[in-house]
């Protein structure tokens, strides 16, 4: 099962998927701004929020899940717009999708390519706090700051607490997340180019896209443009939310 938030219902549909850690509340204030002009679903990827966990959460299988979901939901056509992890899950789909399903695609702060492993100890705070099940988010943030020193970081990856009946636990399969982390880390598997019209956007100081990933993206995206906001990094519509939109809205419209 997959969860999905809507906001608005005029318009056409426009699909957001949130990168690994995160969920579909991340993108509330911007699909808000979205919401004039298109039926925005915001979802939770398997193992995040409230979707079902997977275990092998391979980028096929997670494609299949959402694009499952929009069979189910009746939504015969969309646009679709993926950060990070869920850039990579928005370029599996429109590899996989029927010709027409994706009408145009925006990847944001991600490539297609194979990455290094950089969160192996924020896997091993977050296996913490599932474990001890704090009786505070005060008490949860000092046991995360043991593995991650940087405060922004630990409140993003912190909303994703829940209250329960022993104290307060993650919205995450973090042991599905961790086992399929080796497969997250690796490209989409794309067969042959996609000719879907594609905005790449790029963080001005993120390194997510480099120049020497221009090759691997206009051979899978040949109809691929690209954009950067400066002054951004990686989360690059939480820092800079009105060029991101007005970004979105122009390649869209």
């Amino acid at each position: 099962m997959i969860n999905a938030q809507q906001y608005g219902s005029s318009g056409p549909h426009l699909i957001v998927i949130h990168g690994l850690f995160g969920n579909a509340d991340n993108w509330h204030s911007i699909a808000q701004a979205l919401a004039e002009h298109f039926t925005v679903h915001c979802i939770d990827l398997p193992n995040h929020g409230k979707s079902d966990s997977m275990s092998d959460a391979s980028y096929p299988k997670m494609a299949e899940a959402i694009l499952d979901w929009t069979t189910l939901n009746k939504i015969n056509s969309f646009y679709l717009l993926g950060h990070s992890m869920g850039g990579k899950v928005a370029m599996q789909m429109a590899a996989i999708a029927p010709a027409g399903k994706i009408e145009k695609l925006i990847v944001v702060d991600i490539s297609p390519v194979d990455y290094q492993p950089s969160h192996t100890r924020i896997l091993e705070g977050l296996k913490a706090i599932d474990e001890s099940q704090p009786a505070s988010r005060k008490e949860a943030d000092v046991l995360l700051s043991q593995y991650e020193s940087n405060l922004t970081v630990r409140q993003f990856l912190l909303k994703n607490l829940v209250r329960s009946e022993q104290g307060f636990k993650l919205e995450l399969s973090v042991n599905n997340i961790a086992d399929s982390y080796s497969t997250i880390l690796k490209k989409p598997i794309i067969e042959s180019s996609v000719d879907i019209p594609t905005l790449f956007i790029k963080g001005e100081n993120s390194d997510y896209i480099v120049a020497e990933y221009q090759n691997a993206i206009l051979t899978l995206f040949p109809n691929a443009s690209f954009k950067i906001i400066s002054g951004a990094g990686h989360w690059l519509h939480a820092e800079k939310p009105l060029p991101f939109t007005s970004l979105v809205k122009r390649f869209l419209r």
